[in-house]
C-alpha cells in the first residue's frame, strides 16, 4: 500500500528530540528521511543518558530516528558541503534545529539551499521563534516549558515550579513542525514555491496552552498551580480502597445528578451547597473531603465501573506498565510491534498517534547505524564509487574510524 509521503525526500540535520521527531513522523508516513550527521560529530541522541535502555537498542534515539537512512557528512570541509549541496537539488524538505549562524557557517542556511532549490521547504525547529531579541539563543525543552508558561500551572501551589515531567516542549514543537512541513508541502503542490517553516518550543507551549491564555489575557486573571488536579472536585483525581488512582471529568450540569446518585448522596443534585458547578467550586473543600472518604470504600476499578455504567466519565491513571496493557491502547495500535531488520524478534515502540482509514502508517524500520547509508544515497545522488572514494579519502564523507556512537 502506498503511504501518502512516499517520493518525498527530507534531508534531517536534527539533534536531539525537538526537530528529529518531526522527521520521524514524516518518515513513518512513507517519506524517505536521510538524517545527517557529521563524521565525528554524531547525534549526541546516540548515546544519551535520559533513558533506562543504553547500548545498541537505546530507546531515546530508536524513537527519534526510526525508518530513517544515516549518511556522514562533513559540512565544515568544503567538499562535504558541495556533496550535501547536490543532495539538496533534489530534495523536498530539509529540518534542523541548529542555530541560524552555525547554519550560515555550514553553509545550510535559507537563503544558500533556496538559491540551490528553490522549491525547498525548509524547517528549522527553534527555541523561541525567528524573530525577537532572543530569536537565536539557544534553549532545550526545560526552557520551552518554562518560558512558556507551562510550569507555572503545573506542580503543587505551595512548591515551586515543576516540569511535565516528559519532554512535552520537544514533542510539541516536533509535532508543530511536522504539521507545518506538510502544509507548506501542499502549498508547493498548488503553487510551486518553497518557503521557511519555523516550529518553536515556546509557541509551541502557548500552542497547547492556549485557551487558558486567552483566558488570562481577556480577564486579567491569573490561575496558577492548584491542589490536586484542579478545583473543580468533578475534574480531579482520587484514590480507590485498593491505593490506585483514578480520574473523573465532569463539569457539564447534566452529569451532576447521576454523579450524586451514583457516589450514594442523591440528595446531593438539589443541595444548594453543590447543585450548580460555582456553588461545587465555592464549597470545594468540603466537597473533596467528602469524595475522598466515599471513594476510599470501593477499589479505583470498582468506581470506573459504576461511573461507566451510569455513562459518567471516569478513567484510571495509568502508569506506563498499566499503558502497555491498556486494551484500547492495544486495540489502536498505539504500541506496535517492530520489525529490526536483522532477523530478531519484533520489539515493541509507540507507533503513530494519528489513524488513516486509507494510508495507513507505521514505523518502517529502526533507527540506523551512524553513517549506515551513506555511499547507498550519495550513489543514488549521481556519486562514482571513485567519487566516494576520493571523498572518504579526503574525510569529507563518512564515519571517523575513532568515532564510537550506539544508536
Amino acid at each position: 500500500m502506498d503511504l501518502p509521503l512516499e517520493g518525498v525526500r527530507v534531508l534531517d540535520l536534527t539533534i536531539f528530540q525537538q526537530g528529529t521527531y518531526s522527521t520521524a513522523m514524516l518518515a513513518d508516513l512513507g517519506a524517505d528521511v536521510i538524517k545527517i550527521e557529521g563524521p565525528d560529530t554524531p547525534d549526541p541522541g546516540r548515546s544519551t543518558m535520559a533513558t533506562s535502555t543504553r547500548g545498541p537498542m537505546n530507546a531515546y534515539f530508536q524513537t527519534l530516528n526510526r525508518g530513517k537512512r544515516a549518511i556522514c557528512i562533513d559540512l565544515k570541509d568544503e567538499a562535504g558541503r558541495k556533496t550535501f549541496h547536490k543532495l539538496v537539488e533534489d530534495a523536498d524538505i530539509f529540518v534542523t534545529n541548529y542555530r541560524r549562524p552555525a547554519l550560515a557557517r555550514l553553509g545550510c542556511d535559507y537563503q544558500t539551499l533556496s538559491e540551490i532549490n528553490p522549491g525547498i521547504i525548509y524547517g528549522r525547529g527553534s527555541g523561541y521563534g525567528p524573530e525577537g531579541p532572543d530569536a537565536d539563543r539557544a534553549s532545550m525543552d526545560i526552557l520551552g516549558q518554562a518560558r512558556g508558561g507551562l510550569m507555572s500551572q503545573t506542580g503543587d501551589p505551595e512548591g515551586g515550579p515543576k516540569g511535565a515531567g516528559v519532554a512535552i516542549a520537544d514533542h510539541i514543537g516536533a509535532i508543530t513542525m511536522a504539521f507545518g512541513l506538510v502544509v507548506a508541502l501542499r502549498h508547493r503542490e498548488q503553487t510551486g514555491e518553497g518557503q521557511e517553516v519555523d516550529a518553536s518550543l515556546l509557541g509551541g507551549q502557548l500552542c497547547v496552552q492556549s485557551f487558558n491564555i486567552t483566558d488570562y489575557l481577556w480577564s486579567g486573571t491569573q490561575r496558577g498551580r492548584v491542589k490536586r488536579s484542579g478545583p473543580n472536585p468533578t475534574w480531579s483525581t482520587y484514590q480507590g480502597s485498593d491505593g490506585k488512582w483514578f480520574a473523573v471529568g465532569m463539569s457539564a450540569a447534566h452529569y451532576w445528578p447521576r454523579i450524586a446518585a451514583t457516589v450514594g448522596r442523591p440528595e446531593w443534585a438539589t443541595d444548594e451547597k453543590y447543585a450548580t458547578l460555582p456553588a461545587r467550586l465555592d464549597n470545594s473543600s468540603e466537597l473533596f473531603a467528602e469524595f475522598d472518604a466515599i471513594f476510599a470504600k470501593e477499589t479505583a476499578a470498582e468506581w470506573i465501573r459504576r461511573f461507566a455504567d451510569a455513562d459518567l466519565l471516569a478513567t484510571p491513571v495509568n502508569d506506563y506498565e498499566d499503558v502497555s496493557k491498556d486494551p484500547q491502547v492495544i486495540a489502536n495500535d498505539y504500541i506496535t510491534d517492530v520489525e529490526p531488520g536483522d532477523g530478531g524478534p519484533p520489539v515493541k515502540m509507540v507507533g503513530l498517534p494519528v489513524i488513516f482509514s486509507k494510508t495507513p502508517g507505521h514505523i518502517r524500520g529502526l533507527a540506523p547505524e551512524f553513517g549506515q547509508h551513506t555511499e547507498e544515497v550519495l550513489q543514488e545522488a549521481g556519486f562514482t564509487w571513485d567519487d566516494l572514494t576520493e571523498l572518504r579519502e579526503a574525510g569529507a564523507i563518512g564515519p571517523r574510524p575513532t568515532v564510537e556512537s550506539t544508536s
